[in-house]
Order: C-alpha cells, then sequence, then structure tokens
C-alpha cells in the first residue's frame, strides 16, 4: 500500500493509515467494477444547457438564509457571516479543462455577485467538491478560511499556497466568526487520482449560530442509518438540511456513497430536520439516471409518505431560501 502523502496521525476507528467508513464499512469500488459499470451503463439524455435565473445575494444576512449556487455548491448566510459549501464555478469538474462531466446550468450566483466569503466549507477532495481554480480566485478575491477535514489541506496548499485553512477530524468543532461548525460523519471515500484513495478524509458539516442551524451533507451514502440518529442525538434537529439527491444510478455501484432520493427523504426523517434543501443534482450528468429523475422521485416519495410539499424543496440554482 503507497504511503498517504496527505496526511499521517494516529489510528482511530476510522483511521488505519487511510481512511475508511464505519457505518457500516465498505469495500473500495474496483477497476473490474468500473468496466462493468461502463458497459452495462444505460444513461439517460441529459439537455445540453437549462437556463436559470441567476441571484444578487445581499451582503449580510440577521437570520439565516440558503442560496442555491448548484451541485453541492450553497452560500449559507447565518446571523451575519457568509459561509460557502464546496464551491465550484468551473464549467467541468474534472481533472482535465478539456473532458469530464461539464456543466449544464450556469452557477445561480455569478462569481462577481457573491458577497464577502467569511469561510468555505470544503467536505472532500472529489473533483465536483473540491475545484481548485474556483478555490484560487476565492482566495484572491475574498481570503476566505478554508475549513477541511484531514489531508485536504495537502492538497489546497500546494495548488493555493495563500490559502488559510483549518483541519478537523469527525465530531471535531471548530468555531468561525462565533458560529460553532462541527465536522460529522459521512459514509464516502476520496481520490484525486488512481493511488491517493481514501488519504484525505471526508465529512459533512453541522452549522449553529443565532440559536440556529445548518446541517449539509456534502457527499454521503445511507449506510445503516446509524450516522444520522446519531447526529440526532449529539447536535439536535438541524432547522435546515441540505442533502444530496443525484448521482445514484446504478444502485449496485452507487449506493455506498451516493443516496438516492429516498434514502434522502429518510435521512430528513432521522434527522427530524424542520426543512431539507436537495443539493447535488442537475447541474453535472455523474451517473445514469436523468437530469430530473430525482425530483421526480423524491416528489414521488414525499407523495407516498405523506411528506408536506414545503418541507423537502428542489428548487434550481438560483434560488433563495430564508428559515423564518
Amino acid at each position: 500500500m503507497p504511503k498517504n502523502r496527505y496526511y499521517d496521525g494516529p489510528p482511530s476507528d476510522h483511521f488505519d493509515g487511510r481512511f475508511f467508513n464505519t457505518a457500516p464499512p465498505t469495500a473500495d469500488k474496483t477497476f473490474a467494477d468500473i468496466r462493468q459499470w461502463r458497459k452495462t451503463s444505460q444513461r439517460t439524455p441529459w439537455p445540453a444547457h437549462v437556463p436559470v435565473r441567476t441571484t444578487v445575494p445581499d451582503e449580510r444576512v440577521t437570520g439565516t438564509r440558503i442560496t442555491l449556487v448548484g451541485h453541492a455548491t450553497v452560500l449559507i448566510q447565518i446571523a451575519g457571516l457568509n459561509l460557502l459549501t464546496d464551491p465550484v464555478w468551473s464549467d467541468r469538474c474534472s481533472p482535465l479543462k478539456f473532458a469530464g462531466p461539464k456543466r449544464v446550468c450556469a452557477p445561480g450566483v455569478r462569481f462577481e455577485d457573491l458577497p464577502p466569503i467569511d469561510a468555505v466549507l470544503l467536505s472532500h477532495n472529489h473533483y465536483d467538491h473540491l475545484d481548485v481554480a474556483t478555490l484560487r480566485k476565492l482566495v484572491k478575491r475574498h481570503d476566505p478560511l478554508i475549513v477541511t477535514p484531514l489531508g485536504n489541506d495537502t492538497i489546497v496548499r500546494a495548488k493555493v499556497p495563500r490559502a488559510r485553512i483549518v483541519t478537523g477530524d469527525w465530531w471535531d468543532v471548530q468555531s468561525v466568526g462565533g458560529a460553532a461548525v462541527t465536522f460529522v460523519p459521512a459514509q464516502h471515500w476520496s481520490a484525486r487520482g488512481i493511488y491517493d484513495r481514501r488519504m484525505a478524509l471526508w465529512c459533512g458539516f453541522h452549522v449553529r449560530s443565532g440559536g440556529q442551524s445548518v446541517y449539509f451533507a456534502g457527499d454521503t451514502g445511507y449506510g445503516d442509518g446509524t450516522l444520522f440518529a446519531t447526529m440526532r442525538q449529539r447536535l439536535g434537529a438541524p432547522e435546515i438540511a441540505l442533502l444530496p439527491i443525484g448521482a445514484y444510478a446504478p444502485r449496485w455501484f452507487m449506493a455506498d456513497q451516493h443516496t438516492d432520493p429516498v434514502q434522502t427523504l429518510q435521512i430528513m426523517r432521522d434527522l427530524d430536520a424542520r426543512t431539507a434543501l436537495a443539493i447535488h443534482w442537475g447541474v453535472f450528468p455523474l451517473s445514469d439516471e436523468g437530469r430530473d429523475d430525482p425530483v421526480v422521485e423524491l416528489r414521488q416519495a414525499m407523495a407516498e409518505q405523506g411528506v408536506a410539499q414545503g418541507r423537502f424543496r428542489y428548487d434550481e440554482p438560483g434560488s433563495v431560501f430564508d428559515l423564518t
């Protein structure tokens, strides 16, 4: 096994030289698995372009406001603090500029219209979440604090030397502008290339400030569900949960790392979240389902389970939600 070039620390219940899932442990996908997926894939075509209505955020918000930029990029404005999750403004989420998944809709907020960004919550190192080009622009213009789990700092510093970074392990708490930001577990994995699988940690974030709380899941599978029951027990029910609903097909390949809409709805229930907002869908074609399939399946599951439409929203990029 190659030496971990991102992180060197003591063993734990989820680190033995590389990080691993715990709820339950999951096996790495093999090249044979990837070949089988590509060989049997029946992808639903996506549109080449989807128009969005962009929004210009206020500079500061006293309450809690969520603006959907697109995919896993969300502007969280809470108690005067501006946080940006997994920022990607590039046209492709790929190590290559000329190949890889290409966005079908523009970001819901133009980069030049961003308010002052105090911190970036960076959940893990996959290219649709850790976009070096965007981080460089953010550091140059806003100089935000980058909050990210163990090992990802090595990746960012190598590409953006000026970046201000703090790291944490699962359940660590970081104070950011008066907000308590907790690194929470996720069922996922990490890699930037062929030989660095699981060398950096992955996580979600729980943000509490001004008497309100927001949970950002990043990327996660459902696993055995204990992660979310534990979060509810340790951190309480969030007012808003930002939950991924896309990149789930085929299930035999994706289930360990991405939830489908039915599982995502269950996460909302497990957390007892007051409101949920759908993320991680409709921007980059990453898997076999069609662009709108996640919304169709989520809407159907909500109807079957008697969940009020307003409790789990599935808005397009550029949409804004104020917590009242």
